[in-house]
């Protein structure tokens, strides 16, 4: 397990450039594989374009307790972006005019800024149907100012989507680091407690499975079974849904396939299981996401590659939801992770 992000490291990779000349080069540049634009021109997608905005996903910040193998935003205790308060006031006047009906705040771990909760306080104030937090779990138990955060999210009803990469200690703890299994069943255990995940509750609970290695996730349907049989047998932990999301090849996740030496048939094996009736769902046709420092990008994907929105509106302070509308999204070949067998976004599958 890597302890430092690759921005801390200086690697090459921690750079969007290098990235995206990494994908769009190669096995894309020589015509082995074909490119996405491509792919969804035969299709019959010349472009994507946005639908009614659902969903406002806003990153407040890439600090986080733990440095996992396989993530996609280089987070970790090293990494001191946070979103100031100036710009979440921007967020709240567009979460107050916009027709959006999800809040979605993630990180990092979203709980470490330290206006987290006047955030939500404010936010929740505004109306949003759905408020979701995307929680690694382990934050509940890192520090004891974060003990009372299960009262905190059960006071302003808010959805909490918790990563579990395994039911099992071993393969939890080998893409996620030593000691998170035990930390995560705890803190599940004490969600449980205050109602959430139970069977008819309203204190919604669900989880997300990453592969740990370079291969697509399974049955979304399957693995929810073999997740809730699991945990509700070893542990008495009871949670709602489960979603299965296919790693996108970029950021860590693009470093260790390198490094194992499976980034091109990773790639084979997206445009292989590319699924044409995943595409007009994708999560960028409803999304905005929205960076710690205020910028907009068509999905949180695209926002580590530094692929702001093609809109002369590119910052949360400007923001005209009819401009904005008037786009086409922007892709590129790691497109096909959200796209290859049934589909994925952060809600999971999509076809």
């Amino acid at each position: 397990m890597a302890t430092k992000s690759l921005h801390k490291r200086n690697d090459e990779l921690a750079y969007a450039n290098k990235q995206l000349e990494i994908l769009n080069n190669g096995i894309f540049q020589n015509g082995e594989l074909p490119k996405f634009s491509d792919k969804i021109a035969e299709s019959g997608h010349k472009t994507l374009r946005p639908n009614k905005l659902e969903i406002l996903q806003i990153n407040v910040g890439y600090m986080c307790n733990q440095v996992c193998e396989h993530c996609h935003v280089d987070a970790g205790p090293d990494r001191k972006e946070i979103m100031t308060k100036e710009t979440m006031s921007h967020c709240l006047e567009v979460i107050k005019n916009t027709g959006a009906h999800t809040l979605d705040l993630t990180g990092g771990a979203p709980e470490m800024n330290p206006n987290f909760r006047w955030f939500v306080e404010e936010a929740s104030k505004a109306g949003i149907k759905d408020f979701i937090v995307r929680s690694n779990l382990t934050i509940i138990r890192a520090n004891k100012k974060y003990y009372d955060l299960p009262d905190f999210f059960k006071k302003y009803n808010v959805h909490v989507v918790s990563s579990m990469p395994h039911w099992t200690r071993g393969k939890t703890d080998k893409q996620r680091g030593d000691g998170v299994f035990d930390k995560s069943i705890k803190a599940l255990q004490e969600l449980n407690e205050r109602g959430y995940g139970m069977p008819g509750s309203d204190l919604k609970l669900d989880l997300v499975y990453n592969p740990s290695g370079a291969f697509l996730p399974g049955d979304q349907g399957a693995l929810e079974r073999d997740f809730k049989k699991a945990l509700s047998e070893d542990f008495d932990i009871q949670f709602h849904n489960l979603f299965a999301i296919t790693n996108l090849p970029i950021s860590r996740f693009l470093d260790y396939l390198i490094a194992s030496e499976n980034y091109e048939d990773y790639m084979y094996a997206l445009v292989e299981a590319y699924n044409p009736g995943a595409v007009a769902n994708v999560m960028c046709t409803n999304t905005i996401s929205i960076s710690w420092d205020g910028y907009l990008f068509d999905c949180d994907f695209n926002q580590m590659l530094d692929l702001k929105v093609a809109s002369k509106i590119q910052h949360i302070k400007d923001y005209n939801e009819d401009i904005l509308n008037n786009r086409d999204i922007i892709i590129s070949q790691h497109c096909y992770g959200c796209t290859a067998g049934a589909g994925s976004s952060c809600q999971g599958t999509v076809a």
